[in-house]
């Protein structure tokens, strides 16, 4: 059975707490700083909330056990709400990946004090925090990629002229498919494999550079 998933057996448990973690506070930060920027629609639907089971998808979740990276429930968006779209718009796209890069960091302070404490973590606490901080990296980086239904993709939209993004409109049910044709065939190998081998080991190098010298 392990040939067929992206983390060994032993790690499962490990994967779904830091999945729990990650998700869930991925998409509150998005249904938050949307609300705060004016748009209730989130919290309406009880979006706006630290609950894993308001924020996860099935698909979404099962993918991470199989290819290594997946994706939670979207958090509904009207931007017609915002107060100030030009700025809410790029805030509320990045607050998701930019969570996960501080919870990331943050796993990794809490790792290292922990270290420097005890001198050491057992193997079990080992593989937790290296899982979490790397899960959290991964699913930033995934949700950076320009392609929709992700907030690298949002970033752009908000950040692009009207009449730039009335072209991206037209012709984003067909970047959908391209992204749904490279998420679920091997095809993606060639672009989020090598992607996650570099950016998340680099960001990793750079977080713990700005650790060691605090701990030695």
């Amino acid at each position: 059975m392990d040939q067929f998933l992206a983390f060994p057996l032993e790690q499962i448990p490990y994967v779904v707490i830091a999945l729990m973690i990650a998700f869930t506070i991925h998409e509150f930060a998005h249904a938050y700083v949307a609300y705060k920027f004016g748009d209730p629609t989130a919290k309406n639907e009880g979006r706006v909330s630290l609950n894993p089971l308001v924020h996860l998808d099935p698909i979404g979740t099962l993918l991470i056990f199989i290819v290594g990276f997946g994706w939670a429930k979207p958090v509904p968006v009207n931007r017609f709400y915002f107060r100030n779209p030009k700025l809410a718009g790029p805030l509320v796209s990045v607050a998701g990946p930019l969570s996960n890069i501080c919870l990331a960091f943050l796993f990794m302070v809490i790792w290292f004090l922990f270290t420097a404490v005890a001198g050491g973590t057992s193997e079990w606490l080992h593989s937790f925090f290296v899982i979490n901080v790397n899960l959290n990296l991964i699913l930033a980086v995934f949700n950076l990629l320009p392609l929709p239904p992700l907030d690298g993709y949002r970033i752009i939209q908000d950040l692009v002229p009207n009449t730039t993004r009335a072209k991206l409109n037209q012709y984003e049910h067909y970047s959908i498919l391209i992204f749904l044709v490279l998420v679920i065939t091997p095809l993606g190998d060639f672009i989020f494999l090598p992607l996650f081998h570099t950016v998340v080991p680099f960001l990793f190098d750079v977080m713990s550079s700005i650790l060691m010298p605090l701990w030695g």
